[in-house]
């Protein structure tokens, strides 16, 4: 029983502490978008509504499927994100359509409704949440 008790533990502790290591990573790249070091590129920041982790996956996948954008980083907390682009390549319109084609409300941008009802209910955020906090 011992021996189980512990093999339980140990699996936490694992886990725990693989958890820290992404969270971590994801506190580095943000930090390395926001001193805008992705040479020859465009920086922008702008608001998007949305919830949690999964929102976070949508609305970065979003982004970066619109063609010259380098790299994009949505804070949930401030319901804001970076994205650096080629500005020969595209605008923050297009990126701002791309999102709210995935669901989510941008500034200037009403998410497509189809899209929004197909998200995770954890996923539903809020029409009026002020965004840019």
């Amino acid at each position: 029983m011992r021996k189980v008790i512990l093999a339980v533990a140990v699996i936490a502790a694992i886990g725990f502490t693989s958890c820290e290591e992404t969270k971590k990573e994801e506190k580095t790249t943000t930090e390395n978008l926001d001193t805008a070091s992705i040479e020859g590129k465009a920086v922008e920041t702008f608001g998007v509504r949305g919830n949690c982790g999964m929102c976070k996956a949508t609305i970065e996948k979003a982004a970066n499927s619109v063609d010259g954008v380098a790299k994009s980083t949505w804070d949930v907390d401030h319901k804001i994100i970076k994205v650096a682009f080629d500005s020969t390549k595209t605008d923050v319109t297009s990126i701002k359509k791309a999102i709210a084609a995935s669901g989510y409300d941008t500034e200037g941008f009403t998410g497509s409704e189809a899209a929004y009802e197909k998200l995770p209910a954890c996923c539903h955020y809020d029409h009026e949440m002020k965004m840019n906090q």
